[in-house]
C-alpha cells in the first residue's frame, strides 16, 4: 500500500482582482505520508492559510497538481471533491466551531450524519465515544460546549475530527484562542494522536509548538523557503 497520503507537485495558487493578481502560494512540492507529523510556519501573510485550504479541498490550485490517496483533485467537480474531503480529512479550527444548542456527543456526531452511505446509529455511537475516549472527554459526553473551559472544547473539537476517521488531520492555530496552560495540553494530546498512528499536519505561527512535529516547511511570501526535520517536545500538559 502506498505511503503517501497528499503530494503537491509544483502547486501556485493567484487570486485575480480587477487590476492586480495576488500570489497567495508558488510553487509548492509537499508530500506527506502516513504517520506524518508536519507543521506548516511562516509570519503573517506568508500563505499558510491558503496551503492549508488547498490541502482540505476548501480552495482551488491555480497549476500544479494535487493528489490525495493518488487520486488527482485538480479534475474533481466540486461534488467529487466534497465526498473525497469527506472521507479522507479532519479538520481542527483555532474557533472550536461547536455549536451551544447541542451536546457533545451530538456535535462530534454531526458531520457522521452527513456521511454517504449513511452510517448507522449504532456505528455513529461507535464512533463518537471511541474519539472522546481517543481525547480523555468520554466523561463530557451528555454537556455542552459552554460547560466546558476551552482546552476541553478543542479536545472535542479534535474528536470531531478523529470520528470520522481520516487519513489526515489538518490542524489551523489549535492553540491561537487558548492560553499557555491549554495550549500546551492541546500539543501533548496531539503528539500522543500522532505516536497512536494519527497523520497531522499543522499551521502554526509558534515556533516553540512547531517543535513538536517531526517535519517543518516555512513558507515566506508565499514560497518555501525551508524544510526540516524537528526535534518533537516531549512535555506533556494537563488540560484544565
Amino acid at each position: 500500500m502506498d505511503k503517501t497520503i497528499l503530494a503537491l507537485h509544483q502547486v501556485s495558487k493567484v487570486f485575480f482582482g480587477e487590476d492586480v493578481e495576488t500570489h497567495a502560494i508558488s510553487n509548492i512540492n509537499l508530500e506527506i505520508e502516513r504517520g506524518d507529523y508536519v507543521a506548516i510556519t511562516g509570519p503573517s501573510g506568508s500563505g499558510k492559510s491558503t496551503l492549508l485550504s488547498i490541502l482540505g479541498l476548501l480552495d482551488d490550485i491555480t497549476s500544479g497538481s494535487y493528489r490525495i490517496q493518488d487520486i488527482e483533485t485538480s479534475t474533481l467537480d466540486a461534488d467529487t471533491q466534497a465526498e473525497l474531503r469527506n472521507l479522507h480529512i479532519g479538520f481542527v479550527f483555532q474557533s472550536f466551531n461547536l455549536l451551544d444548542g447541542l451536546t457533545v456527543f451530538d456535535n462530534v456526531a454531526l458531520p457522521l450524519q452527513y456521511r454517504e452511505p449513511a452510517l448507522a446509529t449504532d456505528e455513529i455511537e461507535r464512533r463518537v465515544m471511541g474519539a472522546l475516549k481517543q481525547v480523555e472527554m468520554s466523561h463530557r459526553a451528555k454537556h455542552k460546549p459552554n460547560q466546558l473551559s476551552g482546552g476541553q472544547q478543542q479536545r472535542v473539537a479534535i474528536a470531531r475530527a478523529l470520528a470520522g476517521e481520516p487519513s489526515i488531520l489538518l490542524v489551523d492555530e489549535p492553540t491561537g484562542n487558548l492560553d499557555s496552560k491549554n495550549g500546551d495540553a492541546v500539543m501533548a494530546l496531539l503528539g500522543e494522536l500522532n505516536r497512536q498512528g494519527t497523520t497531522i499536519c499543522m499551521v502554526t505561527h509558534d515556533i516553540r509548538y512547531a517543535g513538536y512535529a517531526k517535519r517543518q516547511i516555512q513558507l515566506l511570501d508565499g514560497v518555501q523557503v525551508s524544510s526540516s526535520v524537528a526535534k518533537r517536545d516531549s512535555c506533556t500538559a494537563e488540560v484544565v
